[in-house]
């Protein structure tokens, strides 16, 4: 499905009335998908970055905006986290600290949902591969500083934010439900502004030798070395910026690991956007096993806002998430006014 939202940076709070009035709505809609449509298509529908801000400006959230994704993911945390609520997923994680502490808030919930505690490392694995592969192996300019997952005793999906101060624009990245540990195309789909023109993407399959060969180079202990020729040589180089600072204790403790694939090298404490670039250009330049340079963002026009000025959508796919949505609200145990609301901020929204 082509298409995305426009996503301007912005500080501050959602007013109280407003969160109050998206909590009070939130759950009831859940509760339909689920019941209709069964709690796996609860984790595509929030998987899917057309239907997650459809759903933001269906609560009432009338702008499209980083908040979007954290004031929802907030919302649905403040309701599903209830465990008088009926529903059997938890938000864990969130902006900031809170998304810093979403091993424990995995296991708290992995407790409380009747997860075994194999299945509980599996999602604390997932949430922490998922983390670096946004920040690590895939440089595009954004930071991550809000990570979500939402999970249930079958699915699990995770949603995260990365910020770019510079241009005060927020990308948000969606995985797939259920997705394996690994680091190769598991995006269901990145919310942008824009594609950025040059970024390291070692996510593709276009970058799996290189992915290969960084592995090669860093278990055969020929870092070092290999990364002084890297310096010599971009001396004669333009377009490569190689980083000045590597945790070299870090990248030691991985050798004495020898993890066996990107994945576990990913997940090593210290290893970071530092040493993952230059293992993959040392890859590249020396040992001429090409990286990606392509932006992997499939959502790149706007649906309006207070703050831009609407571009073209893809129509059918934004009238199927209003139908979809209307659907939902007249099966939602809400009462009359909130549902003519809701309806009419649909009909508003149809092209």
């Amino acid at each position: 499905m082509p298409g995305s939202i426009y996503l301007p940076l912005h500080g501050g709070k959602a007013p109280h009335w407003l969160l109050k009035r998206m909590k009070g709505l939130a759950l009831p809609v859940v509760k339909v998908i689920i019941e209709e449509f069964g709690e796996r298509e609860f984790f595509n529908r929030m998987a899917d970055p057309v239907f997650f801000q459809s759903f933001s400006n269906v609560l009432g959230f009338d702008w499209n905006s980083s908040g979007s994704t954290t004031v929802l993911t907030g919302v649905l945390k403040s309701v599903l986290n209830d465990m008088d609520s009926g529903v059997d997923i938890r938000v864990a994680g969130g902006k900031g600290k809170e998304g810093l502490k979403t091993p424990e808030h995995i296991v708290k919930f992995a407790d409380e949902l009747g997860i075994s505690s194999r299945n509980a490392e599996r999602l604390v694995n997932a949430s922490r591969l998922a983390a670096k592969t946004d920040t690590s192996a895939l440089q595009d300019g954004y930071d991550i500083y809000h990570h979500c997952v939402l999970l249930s005793k079958k699915h699990y999906v995770v949603i995260q934010q990365g910020m770019n101060p510079a241009t005060k624009m927020a990308r948000r990245y969606h995985w797939q439900p259920d997705f394996a540990l690994s680091c190769e195309e598991q995006h269901s789909g990145i919310v942008a502004e824009k594609k950025e023109r040059s970024i390291l993407n070692l996510t593709s399959r276009e970058s799996r030798e290189n992915r290969e060969t960084s592995l090669d180079i860093l278990r055969d202990g020929t870092f070092k070395k290999d990364y002084r020729r890297l310096l010599s040589l971009v001396r004669y180089r333009e377009g490569f910026s190689v980083p000045r600072r590597i945790n070299w204790k870090a990248v030691e403790i991985a050798y004495n690991l020898q993890p066996s694939n990107f994945e576990e090298l990913l997940l090593i404490r210290g290893i970071g956007k530092g040493a993952v670039r230059a293992l993959a250009l040392i890859s590249d330049l020396i040992y001429n096993r090409e990286y990606s340079k392509q932006d992997p963002a499939k959502y790149c026009f706007a649906v309006g806002g207070k703050d831009g000025v609407p571009f073209p959508v893809d129509r059918q796919s934004y009238d199927e998430v209003v139908e979809f949505m209307r659907e939902v609200a007249m099966q939602a145990e809400i009462s009359d006014f909130e549902k003519r609301n809701i309806l009419r901020r649909l009909g508003s929204a149809v092209m």
